[in-house]
């Protein structure tokens, strides 16, 4: 009897033994990020946009998380904000892709103002799914961000890149995300160089929606434009290893190629 006991009690913490390591590999797989994906989103970062700060590459990643920093709870002035960012930018000021993939795992996509002025989609289409990306989910939590944060930015510390004010800007971060926040603004030096214009749009939505609209405008201007049309994507992303996750889910321009012969036909 005694015996039976002993194995029973064994069988018993054996079974929770193994619950708790499912458990934890649930929950490390909640915070944990590949060291090979975030290095290589850090590399196309910089050979792309130079004069990023961490400032920046923590935006870029927050927003792969978060989605936009916000719930738009009053579209009239959303809508308004991007009425005077379109009345006092003209094409030369903006970026000549139409949309990058965020962070390492481009769960949402920045999709450029550059798409409204060009005819692509117009100011109402982007605003909504600007709107429906940023309303659609519950963000997740701040403590969650933040733990995956610290995964983030432990990898670009072995990385080396000497970027200017690192070690202010890495308190910075850490002293938001300790008072609960975790949206910031383009570092000064970005949005000198670079001229950030675009609205944070759900991949899924961006796929569905506007990548179609992009893929038409790109094969009707390249019947008039030839090989001379310049690239409708980040050019970060046509250097992609074989292994990058946005392959899974973004177009190169040979695939926007055969998607605008296709839609010729």
């Amino acid at each position: 009897m005694a015996e039976e006991k002993r194995v029973c009690k064994l069988n018993h913490l054996m079974k929770r033994m193994k619950q708790l390591i499912i458990l934890s590999v649930i929950l490390m797989g909640a915070v944990s990020v590949s060291a090979q994906d975030v290095a290589g989103f850090v590399g196309r970062q910089m050979q792309t946009y130079p004069k990023s700060r961490l400032l920046d590459i923590y935006k870029s990643c927050f927003q792969d998380f978060m989605g936009a920093e916000h719930l738009v709870t009053d579209r009239q002035r959303v809508k308004a904000y991007l009425d005077d960012e379109l009345n006092s930018t003209t094409l030369d000021d903006l970026q000549p892709w139409m949309y990058e993939p965020c962070g390492a795992e481009g769960n949402y996509v920045r999709v450029s103002i550059r798409t409204i002025k060009e005819g692509i989609v117009s100011a109402d289409h982007l605003l909504d799914a600007f709107v429906r990306s940023a309303n659609q989910v519950k963000h997740p939590s701040v403590e969650r961000w933040r733990d995956r944060w610290h995964a983030i930015v432990n990898v670009i510390d072995t990385m080396k890149l000497n970027l200017p004010n690192y070690s202010a800007d890495k308190h910075f971060i850490d002293s938001i995300l300790s008072a609960g926040k975790y949206a910031i603004s383009h570092s000064p030096e970005y949005r000198e160089a670079y001229h950030p214009h675009y609205r944070i749009v759900e991949q899924g939505i961006f796929g569905r929606e506007i990548l179609p609209l992009i893929v038409k405008w790109h094969a009707r201007m390249k019947r008039n434009k030839g090989s001379k049309l310049p690239g409708v994507v980040n050019p970060n992303a046509l250097k992609m290893p074989k292994t990058d996750p946005y392959k899974k889910k973004f177009t190169d321009l040979q695939l926007i190629d055969n998607l605008g012969s296709h839609l010729k036909r």
